[in-house]
């Protein structure tokens, strides 16, 4: 079931105007739950002593000096002395009351006229935003306190400037107001909904459609989205329908902030609606004004055919898609358009060397297109479409970006066999799905290339090609005392810092090996002989023992746990790394048990 929420922002350019230059502030009529409390007068120094250092009694302590709070001690009695006789908050052991603003507004005069309400109060003069439109300036779009003076989009602005004296007229900015509905459009792909798209020049289309629950349902997604824009300072409605062309009329016609409406009720809702509610162009609506039609409800009864002769085809298909009888797709907005250029071919082809030919030209293309927005390719996927409609895909990665068409040709030509033409491809296209920035490197002193260090970027490609990308990397060091857990395979380009200065094995095992029939004296010597994976080996040197203990934090079971690693040397001059569990001591450190865990050389 699809759900589509459109929203509308009546006074979008002017209140993006009047936000820019932050004069003004919304009166707490207008968004009452978003007018801020102001306090009371705040003590700034509360714990300070009140006594002069100098002696004396301060001013305010007339009653403590006099008496005379003891005196007048009730609340009945403080209540009934004048009010510039009343104790001070400090004196009545307060720290801080609330006391009227200074400069609230009293009341008008007997005759004069009152105090401006509404937006005039607080937003000054009137204003309207004018665009140049042929030979003359028509009013693209007016504030509240305007349209209140019969100001209207679409009057010319001679006629508005004769109606109102004392005007704000400013130019219209239509593309900052595009910029801003994308820029809006970009937050509701990354926080709402992944649809979402500009209605220019007054709104936002959102496909509600399985992630309204996400947000409590429609009703608290729709409150959400208004304090949002409330908090920015704008103003909106918004309404979800069935059909994008329902959703829109009923935002900008159905006179409430939100409005939602059940699925199926798309054409009983919209009857009463205007004309103008369709998005029908000039022409129409004016054919419409002189055919008598004025609500969408006079062209439900209407023949399809006079109706398009009459207003046009554009009219009918508005109409259905507003009932939802015709589909009509939200184009949504895209925060990156990946690089992508495709080749359709006159034949089909199939071998080898023409996939290979065809390859290449897509690969300088896309080498054009990343030097047009200064990227470098991280990874490309090559789709091959054959005449049967089957998809064959290839893709690669390099380890570092790059916009080397030489080598990224030599890539792809390593995987051409791994394409099955069938009956031939007749259209290939080439993406790059992750890309990085590259800005062009200085080369420095070495210019001739004897003292800059080879790029091994191309040679880990290459391999990565042959024996695969997981097949290649090193190990960097992890935050860990435990030597399993203590390193970590890495990307093959980088260069792993912040290995420690302890003396580890060449090659860790992968899993600690047990050892039997070991003979070694307690606690702290290391083993005298041992067999290891059915060898026997009597030890003729040995170092340690190096304590490790169990890392508690992340399993209980290691909450005592202790391994005493020792380096020893057998008779065949072969080097090991082993440990025993326990400390000799403490049953619970461990039961004494040998391993095998690396090999030194």
């Amino acid at each position: 079931m699809t759900r589509v929420a459109s929203l509308y922002l009546p006074q979008l350019a002017i209140e993006r105007l009047r936000r820019s230059r932050r004069t003004f502030r919304p009166p707490e009529h207008v968004f009452p739950d978003l007018s801020p409390r102001l306090p009371g007068p705040i003590d700034d120094n509360p714990g300070g002593c009140s006594v002069p250092k100098d002696g004396g009694w301060r001013p305010g302590a007339r009653w403590a000096r006099d008496g005379a709070l003891g005196a007048k001690s009730t609340r009945e009695e403080i209540d009934a002395l004048p009010a510039h006789q009343h104790p001070t908050c400090q004196e009545m052991d307060r720290r801080s009351e609330p006391a009227e603003h200074p400069f609230k507004a009293m009341l008008p005069d007997e005759g004069s006229p009152g105090p401006p309400s509404g937006w005039a109060a607080h937003l000054g003069r009137p204003m309207i935003m004018i665009a140049r439109v042929g030979q003359r300036d028509v009013v693209t779009a007016a504030c509240r306190a305007a349209s209140d003076l019969g100001l209207r989009p679409g009057m010319a602005a001679a006629h508005a400037r004769a109606l109102t004296t004392d005007l704000d007229v400013e130019e219209a900015d239509e593309a900052g107001d595009i910029a801003f509905l994308d820029r809006l459009a970009l937050h509701a792909v990354g926080h709402w909904t992944p649809t979402a798209s500009a209605c220019v020049p007054d709104g936002l289309w959102l496909d509600l459609t399985g992630t309204a629950h996400l947000f409590g349902g429609e009703p608290a997604f729709c409150r959400r989205l208004l304090r949002f824009l409330a908090r920015l300072g704008f103003s909106a409605t918004i309404a979800t329908a069935g059909t994008p062309g329902a959703a829109h009329a009923l935002a900008r016609y159905s006179g409430k902030p939100i409005t939602i409406l059940p699925p199926g009720a798309e054409t009983a809702a919209i009857a009463d609606l205007p004309i103008s509610a369709l998005r029908l162009t000039p022409d129409a609506l004016a054919s419409a004004l002189r055919f008598g039609f004025e609500r969408i409800a006079d062209l439900l009864s209407v023949p399809r055919g006079p109706l398009a002769k009459r207003l046009g085809l554009s009219t009918v298909e508005r109409l259905d898609q507003a009932r939802g009888l015709v589909a009509e797709p939200i184009v949504p907005v895209v925060p990156f358009e990946e690089p992508r250029v495709m080749r359709r071919l006159l034949e089909p082809i199939g071998t080898a060397e023409a996939l290979t030919q065809v390859i290449g030209d897509l690969v300088d293309d896309m080498v054009l297109a990343l030097e047009k927005r200064g990227l470098g390719l991280r990874s490309a996927i090559l789709t091959c479409l054959r005449v049967d409609g089957e998809e064959q895909r290839i893709g690669l990665g390099t380890a570092r970006a790059t916009r080397d068409a030489k080598h990224l040709k030599r890539m792809f030509a390593m995987r051409v066999e791994r394409i099955e033409p069938g009956l031939g491809i007749e259209a290939m296209a080439l993406t790059a799905p992750r890309v990085e920035d590259l800005a062009p490197v200085a080369l420095g002193k070495g210019l001739a290339g004897k003292d800059r260090a080879p790029d091994l970027a191309p040679l880990v490609d290459q391999l990565a090609g042959r024996v695969g990308e997981k097949a290649l990397f090193r190990m960097a060091p992890r935050e860990s005392d435990v030597p399993e857990r203590a390193v970590c395979p890495a990307d093959a380009l980088t260069s792993p810092t912040g290995w420690p200065c302890w003396k580890r094995p060449v090659r860790l095992l992968p899993r600690p090996e047990p050892l039997a029939g070991v003979v070694a004296l307690l606690p702290d010597h290391p083993p005298r002989r041992f067999v290891w994976r059915g060898k026997p080996y009597r030890v003729v040197a040995g170092d340690g023992p190096e304590r490790i203990h169990g890392e508690w934090w992340r399993s209980s079971r290691e909450m005592w746990a202790v391994r005493d690693y020792f380096r020893v040397e057998t008779t065949s001059g072969e080097r090991f790394w082993l440990f025993r569990r326990g400390d000799g001591v403490d049953p619970p450190t461990g039961d004494l048990s040998w391993y095998m865990h690396g090999l030194f050389g």
